[in-house]
């Protein structure tokens, strides 16, 4: 039968989507799996809706908690796995029937800890959207640096809904609470203790971009705290390669680089004022990287010259952004 997997979702006002989810869950090949609803304090009835998918199949169990975010859930789930292996899978996507034993069978065949399938991406009508993460045209084993490399292009895959993991990497680890572009941050931990990833072609993933996903939908004067984040991450992410991967320097650089413009281009111009802190140290990390943006190899043209214009004009370069992105909609 072999080891059993333990699939965790954090489930939160899903109504619409969780069913989907579940029955792609129960669906797979592989047979010894515990499917763990973690009910995150839903408001909707989802709560109702895990009770009643757990009566369906004995493998499911559901727990409910008071509301404390997707990390949360996650790590309830993690204390409450009795498989040998984790997945995770996001309530509002689903997944191929074959997906964990593809998975299953690279981890047993390769003898490694984490393996990785690929992922696409649909729009609510099931259309495809343009990938986000290229697949590999075969299965390979990515070493760690490696792989640091390929999420500081942002070409590599963070998510933790397109893994399996031996639990025991999780002994001292758990997901960061409170913060968003947490699958970043510990993954970047786990890859410490670790020599690489397996990554396998197939999409098997389906992410489901959602208009009213919380992270999607926001306002002009709406700031997801997902850009601060990414700033905080990138500065970890730098501390750690100039340490571990000095190889890896300028690609740590382009990084920040780009996380910073990430952030610019997202937080609201009424933010961008002298008494906001956060604001002011990504404009000093600006000025003082000008020469480092112009020969940053890894950085295209069009982004080096958005970042030397925001450095040195960023609330009329961002008016401007605005301008024109009104203009492309009328």
């Amino acid at each position: 039968m072999g080891e059993k997997i333990s699939v965790i979702v954090p489930v939160y006002n899903s109504i619409d989507c969780l069913e989907k989810c579940v029955r792609s869950i129960c669906a797979q090949t592989y047979g010894n799996l515990e499917i763990l609803l973690i009910d995150d304090g839903s408001t909707d009835g989802t709560d109702k809706l895990c009770d009643k998918l757990a009566t369906e199949d004995r493998r499911i169990g559901v727990y409910h908690k008071k509301n404390g975010g997707a990390s949360s859930a996650r790590n309830m789930g993690i204390g409450l796995a009795a498989g040998a292996y984790l997945g995770f899978v996001d309530s509002d996507d689903y997944i191929e029937p074959n997906m964990y034993e593809l998975m299953m069978n690279a981890l047993q065949d390769r003898r490694v800890p984490i393996v990785q399938i690929s992922r696409d991406e649909v729009d609510e009508a099931g259309n495809r959207l343009p990938d986000v993460c290229v697949p590999p045209e075969n299965a390979r084993f990515c070493g760690t640096e490696d792989f640091l490399k390929e999420l500081l292009l942002h070409r590599g895959d963070c998510s933790f809904c397109t893994k399996l993991v031996r639990k025991e990497l999780f002994a001292a680890h758990r997901f960061p609470e409170g913060v968003l572009n947490e699958d970043f941050s510990l993954l970047v931990e786990l890859l410490q203790e670790i020599d690489g990833i397996m990554i396998l072609p197939k999409q098997c993933y389906h992410v489901v971009c959602r208009q009213t996903s919380t992270t999607r939908s926001r306002t002009k004067d709406s700031f997801s705290r997902v850009f601060l984040d990414i700033v905080d991450n990138a500065d970890r992410m730098q501390v750690l390669v100039d340490e571990r991967y000095p190889a890896l320097h300028d690609y740590a650089i382009r990084f920040n680089l780009y996380q910073r413009l990430d952030y610019l281009l997202h937080v609201p111009i009424a933010q961008m004022t002298g008494e906001n802190e956060f604001y002011n140290k990504v404009k000093k990390y600006l000025h003082e990287h000008v020469r480092a943006t112009v020969r940053n190899p890894y950085l295209t043209r069009k982004n080096k010259i958005y970042l030397l214009l925001l450095t040195a004009a960023p609330r009329t370069v961002r008016r401007v952004h605005a301008w024109k992105k009104n203009v492309g909609r009328n």
